[in-house]
């Protein structure tokens, strides 16, 4: 868990705008706030929920110290009451989320928050970091660890990632995503990650021959013993020396070595040399470990050409998600709290694609009582209950005439609370908890949403009454009106 303080990790417009709502008199004002997102990453089915843990240690940490305030007060820009606010600054929102580990879809609310305007907006910024980041890997790793067909998949990418956080906490959302462990081992340290690793070519290097090196490690980790055998030659000098190692030191001390990795060169091809020259000399049970530059895509095509592979390590386009680096949630105002009422409200766009679903709601998720696949995701009014005994019509909320009827399905809400007027009501799961619960939750969508070439799109619809308010803000934001054009 972090414990440094990261509250002025915000945009400034959110502390501009803070001091601004003070002034007008609007510090009390209660809002919601969404956190949703337009479209899934390398036009994938669906996305992965990630990083509401880091979040939650995050929001149970807010303050101000009086180094904060004494920046903000050589700004110049700043009232002596805002600084007081934000010197006694006590949290007090409300916050629902969608449970880590969960799939999602393009433009439902994957978070909620609902407090005070100054508040809800200030914590914007650490929102949409944490969650667009750790949602981003998880989900390239899930599309990783599908490509290679039950074959462990490890994080290899410290080295790689965009500054120490992204590496450390970038492991765990691969964690969530799939990965088996991390080659990061602070990520272990501070999220329970199983960590691991071998060697590097230097420690090939810094020997005399590749053998003396190979004796070494496996002297010193003798029931641990995995060799890099791509630093000279692999077929060579690598395997034929892994292999005279293995007989000279770990056999006669009753040991079996765990691995060879491979990490250059034509993978597939040097993959089943190494499978039959292992296998001949007696140590089939010898996994193969391959890295170098892989993808979902190299990885599927390693796998359609029968690579003997047996574990895959993935670096760089794992843990930047290199394809897509961006997954573009954003936070919007979508209610206002007056007079006891929810007053919803609604962001208009040119681009329809950027028009936001307003007021305060609730997403269902609704299964197939028969085999538990995931039907659709029905967002509706907070008010709003799904009575699942019954048949229930879905429609389109753009092309309205494309209707389902849903019958024989149970509804389950999807937002959870997290914290309860500033105080947090929920217990994370365990990290090894998430993981499983992930691939559970996956394993319940259909396969044509699962595909990696054009998959099905996943409903995500809205209720009639949610749809109705919509359209009705609509039309109260066009610049013309309808009108009635009958003739007598």
């Amino acid at each position: 868990m972090y414990t440094r303080n990261l509250t002025m990790l915000t945009d400034f417009y959110e502390i501009t705008m803070a001091n601004g709502y003070l002034n007008q008199g609007m510090k009390d004002t209660i809002v919601y706030f969404d956190m949703f997102f337009r479209k899934i990453p390398d036009q994938g089915g669906f996305a992965i929920m990630a990083g509401l843990q880091p979040l939650i240690d995050y929001l149970s940490n807010l303050h101000f110290s009086e180094d904060d305030i004494e920046y903000l007060r050589n700004k110049d820009m700043f009232c002596e009451e805002f600084l007081d606010y934000l010197r006694n600054f006590n949290f007090e929102c409300d916050l629902w989320s969608i449970p880590e580990g969960t799939p999602i879809f393009p433009n439902e609310p994957i978070l909620t928050v609902k407090g005070p305007i100054i508040q809800a907006q200030l914590i914007e910024t650490m929102i949409l970091l944490t969650i667009n980041h750790q949602s981003l890997i998880a989900t390239k790793t899930n599309r990783i660890v599908r490509a290679a067909k039950g074959r462990p998949v490890i994080e290899f990418g410290s080295r790689r990632a965009q500054g120490a956080d992204a590496a450390a906490v970038g492991a765990r959302a691969a964690y969530i995503g799939g990965a088996v462990g991390t080659a990061c081992t602070i990520s272990e340290q501070l999220y329970g990650i199983p960590a691991g690793g071998t060697m590097a070519h230097s420690w090939v290097q810094i020997f005399d021959t590749e053998y003396d090196a190979f004796k070494a490690y496996a002297e010193t980790y003798p029931s641990k013993c995995t060799l890099l055998v791509d630093t000279y030659n692999v077929l060579k000098s690598g395997i034929p020396n892994a292999i005279k190692v293995f007989d000279e030191v770990l056999k006669p001390l009753g040991h079996r070595p765990q691995g060879i990795r491979i990490d250059s060169g034509d993978i597939a091809y040097l993959s089943k040399k190494a499978r039959t020259m292992l296998d001949e000399a007696g140590y089939d049970d010898c996994k193969i470990v391959v890295s170098n530059s892989l993808d979902e895509d190299i990885i599927r095509d390693l796998i359609l050409q029968d690579a003997k592979v047996d574990t895959f390590g993935v670096g760089e386009r794992l843990i930047t998600a290199k394809s897509e680096p961006v997954f573009g949630g954003v936070y919007k105002l979508v209610a206002v709290e007056k007079d006891n009422k929810v007053i919803p409200k609604i962001k208009v766009s040119a681009n329809v694609g950027k028009i936001t679903i307003p007021g305060a709601k609730k997403i269902y998720r609704l299964y197939n009582r028969k085999n538990d696949k995931a039907i659709a995701d029905l967002i509706t009014l907070n008010n709003e209950s799904i009575d699942d005994t019954k048949p229930y019509i879905l429609f389109n909320p753009v092309h309205t005439w494309k209707r389902k009827k849903v019958e024989n399905f149970y509804a389950k809400e999807l937002l959870v609370q997290i914290f309860d007027k500033g105080s947090l009501v929920y217990e994370s799961p365990k990290i090894d908890d998430i993981k499983d619960y992930c691939q559970n939750e996956v394993n319940k969508l259909w396969d044509e949403i699962l595909r990696f070439e054009n998959p099905h799109k996943y409903f995500v619809d809205l209720s009639y009454d949610l749809w109705i308010m919509k359209q009705s803000l609509l039309n109260k934001h066009s610049d013309i009106q309808l009108q009635d054009n009958k003739t007598d």
